[in-house]
């Protein structure tokens, strides 16, 4: 605008160029924009930007994959960096982002960096119900018309650290329980029947699609030869090795079903079976070493496997009738 006044009041392009300090193409392109289009034309604009990767729909299925936890994505730690979001974008949505952009999209979702706690997560209270009242009957009504055995399918961590309840002290004085400060733990998967059966599969490592599909062939030898398997969303239930196995054929003996997003209360493992195991049988349990635990927890699950009926309330506290 200054060099646009200058030439008004008759200077020349070289000295408007010497006296703003800028190059005399520089004031050439100034004059000939004002000229062509106008003064307004001078002026600064905010540059719009690049146009967004994601849709507004792609933007809302990602606290969706957030919600299975990092270590379904085969992360070592359930905790969400702006990184490893980065990658689960890329894998989920095909979209590259790095991961200092990531942190500018969480905020633009009101998602922030906290401390971790349980913490109910928005859902869609009339599908599940619907779920549960309609889709659940079917469901066992195609299982029967199909001979197939029914399974509801959970993963879950079992951790050295010792899940006390309650213990006895002196009145005023807080006892003090020693404990290893460590993250280490077993990846557990595990399936339960209407029969009030059980079946599991443990690790010592992240659990990932590979060992869903050996934990499916261990239920075709173990249930039955025809299964119809209720699981959730997890990546490791919908990637790689899981495709591959149903191209091949799993899916003549296998019908996978998929629960609604953010319910794991439709489950009977997420509303019994991991809290029987983990503070009932395991309660006040404390293992030196993984090895240690995986003996503790086959022996916790060889006590529930003798209580079918406990575990067939489970379905009814997961709101299920059998």
């Amino acid at each position: 605008m200054r060099a646009w006044d200058m030439k008004q009041q008759g200077w020349v392009q070289q000295d408007i160029a010497d006296a703003l300090g800028v190059t005399k193409g520089a004031v050439s392109r100034w004059l000939h924009t004002a000229r062509c289009t106008g003064v307004d034309a001078l002026r600064s604009h905010a540059s719009p930007g690049h146009p967004a990767q994601l849709t507004p729909a792609q933007k809302q299925k990602i606290p969706e994959f957030l919600w299975y936890g990092a270590e379904a994505y085969g992360f070592r730690g359930d905790v969400w960096t702006c990184r490893r979001i980065a990658q689960v974008i890329a894998w989920e949505l095909g979209v590259s982002y790095h991961k200092d952009h990531v942190s500018r999209l969480l905020r633009e979702m009101k998602w922030t960096p906290q401390v971790p706690i349980k913490r109910a997560i928005p859902r869609d209270e009339a599908a599940i119900e619907c779920w549960r009242s309609e889709v659940w009957p079917e469901l066992r009504r195609q299982a029967r018309r199909e001979r197939r055995t029914l399974v509801f399918v959970d993963e879950s961590g079992f951790y050295l650290l010792p899940g006390v309840v309650k213990t006895y002290g002196p009145k005023g004085e807080t006892p003090v329980v020693l404990e290893w400060q460590s993250r280490d733990h077993l990846s557990v998967m595990a399936g339960v029947t209407t029969a009030g059966k059980m079946y599991t599969l443990v690790r010592q490592e992240p659990l990932t699609s590979e060992h869903s599909v050996v934990f499916l062939q261990h239920l075709l030898r173990q249930a039955s030869t025809r299964l119809l398997v209720i699981w959730d969303g997890s990546p490791i239930h919908r990637w790689g090795a899981v495709r591959e196995f149903l191209g091949r054929g799993g899916a003549k003996r296998v019908h996978l079903e998929q629960l609604p997003g953010y319910a794991p209360d439709l489950s009977p493992l997420d509303q019994g079976v991991w809290q029987q195991l983990k503070h009932v049988e395991l309660r006040n349990v404390t293992c030196l070493d993984l090895e240690e635990l995986h003996e503790q927890l086959h022996l916790a699950v060889a006590r529930l496997r003798q209580k079918p009926q406990l575990i067939q309330s489970f379905f009814a506290a997961a709101g299920l009738h059998l």
